[in-house]
């Protein structure tokens, strides 16, 4: 029997095509499976590695073709599209995915694929993240159809209950419209309940990790955001560098230089949206502090202060944190600013001798666009 040496999975719903090579890149495999017959034909397939498009429903396969004894790895889509040669179709993608995770560039970038318990802490913020959008959904619909009535109320989701009691004492209001508030009503109380029973269990799974803790003692970091670092981010040691975790959260520039000439612009939005926009948050909330007074910058967030608007020095400072987290979660270290600080003199003296960097919690320079980004 002719050996396999990788298989590229295209899946779908009901219907997987496989595309498979031997040592010599020659084709020995071609065919199409329905749902229920992919384990039963992969069970009796000698040891192989398997690649699969990283997707939701990836990581369940990946995890039951790892118990058959097969190495399995998962590609990003993106490249993957590359590899397609000509038209779109079930058997080019598995063809091109067998092509891909070949491919030394690739394997750099392939994705970790999750645990259960791992898919399940996703499941938990994800759930957080759809109940709040729902929310404000809600009570933009609510004060959308009230201002057709002539009734407004100031920003803020507390002023929508009053909202809703001036709406219900109001006999102006037809007595249709007046039932349609009072369900809209009803189903955002119950939002409001949904929304604060996942946050005592994320809350829960907060006190009960200790890598979330370590990540709380960041300035720039709560609660919030220290759940979704270890969840999102679920092997840190993928990224070679806090630059490549950064990049990947989508918080580094666009890079469009040429001819020896830099040009960066603003950040890529590449990676994740819920983690970037926590981060970006915490960064603004640390900021406002600083210039209420209530807490003392660092000569580097201070001078990118009087240079630059507040919204470019939050994304600046929060692709620091981003650094700075991926660091702590890697080394098992936890957060302290005054070792920080003589690091950076050391590093100072350092470099006026000649002689090699002490290490840091913090980054390493590097541009952000708009603002040069120095180690705080």
């Amino acid at each position: 029997m002719v050996k396999i040496a990788r298989i590229g999975v295209d899946t779908s719903k009901s219907v997987f095509q496989l595309h498979g090579v031997d040592e010599v890149e020659q084709v020995v495999l071609r065919r199409k499976l329905r749902r229920q017959d992919v384990l039963k034909f992969f069970a009796k397939l000698e040891p192989t590695m398997v690649g699969l498009e990283a997707c939701g429903g990836a990581h369940y396969w990946a995890r039951e073709l790892r118990k058959l004894g097969h190495t399995v790895v998962l590609v990003p889509p993106q490249y993957v599209k590359a590899y397609v040669a000509r038209g779109k179709n079930d058997m080019a993608d598995a063809e091109a995915i067998c092509e891909a995770m070949s491919r030394p560039r690739v394997q750099r970038r392939f994705v970790p694929v999750k645990t259960a318990a791992q898919s399940a802490d996703q499941m938990l913020v994800g759930t957080r993240e759809m109940l709040i959008r729902r929310r404000t959904q809600l009570s933009n619909t609510i004060r959308g159809y009230a201002a057709e009535f002539g009734l407004v109320a100031p920003k803020g989701l507390g002023r929508i209950k009053l909202l809703l009691t001036r709406i219900a004492v109001d006999d102006s209001l037809p007595s249709l419209a007046k039932d349609l508030f009072a369900a809209l009503g009803q189903e955002l109380a119950e939002l409001g309940q949904r929304i604060a029973m996942i946050e005592v269990r994320l809350m829960a799974w907060y006190r009960g990790n200790e890598l979330s803790r370590r990540l709380a003692e960041v300035p720039t970091i709560g609660p919030i955001g220290a759940c979704l670092l270890p969840i999102k981010i679920t092997d840190p040691r993928a990224f070679r560098s806090g630059r490549m975790c950064a990049a990947w959260i989508g918080l580094t520039a666009k890079d469009h230089s040429t001819a020896g000439k830099q040009k960066l612009g603003g950040i890529t939005r590449a990676g994740d949206e819920t983690l970037r926009s926590v981060l970006v948050a915490g960064a603004t909330a640390y900021i406002r502090q600083v210039r209420c007074g209530r807490t003392t910058p660092s000569p580097w967030l201070a001078d990118l202060l009087k240079r630059k608007p507040p919204k470019l020095a939050a994304v600046a400072l929060a692709n620091k944190t981003a650094r700075i987290a991926w660091k702590l979660m890697i080394s098992g270290e936890c957060y302290h600013p005054a070792a920080a600080a003589e690091a950076r003199e050391g590093r100072g003296a350092a470099r006026r001798e000649g002689s090699a960097p002490l290490p840091s919690l913090h980054p390493a320079p590097m541009s952000n666009g708009d603002g040069t980004m120095t180690a705080a």
